[in-house]
């Protein structure tokens, strides 16, 4: 295999991947289902090479759960595990926030400063179907602002797991999560790494106490 041959194969293992995560946090696949490599194939158009790949990694990130003579299956979360990524959350978001009152470049602050403005005028409207994808997007660049990659990767693979764990409940408090993000970004653009951090650990609180489970499976403990 040349070297071209091989990035090819990387990216398109890559690509699989985020749909597979995609349709995993969406619904499309529900806790529990079956992922077969020759459905999977089928449904992306591509070998089952990269669906192999693919499957690795959303096992290392806990999506996926492979048994020995049964195959891989979509992870099915217990009680536990969906109340540790709100902890991990409350701990990590609030250092990433400091991390990025102090690393933040112009460009992030350009960004999350749109974001804001936008979020806002969504809120205002009613317009609450784009609000999930902002504050998705503003999380991320949040997140990319801290300048540690490691950091950044955690934060925005925890964004996903709680997406896929927990409803969204952005249009309870629309108006007042945007008011918080944009009190964040105020904080990140005047360096002040303290504030930025209470700020961000207040936000997460909120957002922690009007979520509730997608999935009834999750509310059960599994068993060994």
């Amino acid at each position: 295999m040349n070297g071209t041959e091989g990035t090819a194969r990387r990216i398109s293992a890559e690509v699989v991947c985020t749909a597979i995560r995609d349709d995993i946090v969406g619904g499309y696949f529900p806790p529990g289902s079956r992922l077969t490599e020759e459905l999977l194939a089928q449904r992306y158009g591509v070998s089952r090479v990269p669906v192999r790949e693919a499957l690795r990694t959303l096992e290392s990130e806990g999506f996926v759960r492979t048994r020995k003579h049964a195959g891989a299956s979509v992870a099915e979360p217990t009680e536990q595990e969906a109340a540790d990524l709100l902890d991990i959350r409350g701990l990590l978001e609030p250092l990433g926030t400091a991390r990025a009152a102090q690393r933040r470049t112009d460009a992030h602050l350009k960004v999350l400063r749109g974001l804001v403005r936008l979020g806002q005028e969504r809120a205002v409207q009613g317009q609450l179907s784009d609000l999930p994808s902002l504050s998705g997007w503003f999380h991320e660049t949040l997140a990319q602002a801290s300048g540690s990659p490691t950091l950044a990767a955690l934060l925005i693979q925890l964004r996903h797991k709680i997406s896929w764990v927990y409803a969204d409940a952005g249009s309870a408090r629309a108006a007042e999560a945007w008011e918080e993000h944009a009190a964040i970004v105020d904080a990140v653009a005047r360096g002040d790494a303290e504030r930025a951090r209470r700020l961000a650990a207040v936000h997460v609180e909120h957002a922690a106490a009007v979520r509730t489970l997608k999935h009834r499976v999750n509310a059960v403990r599994r068993r060994n």
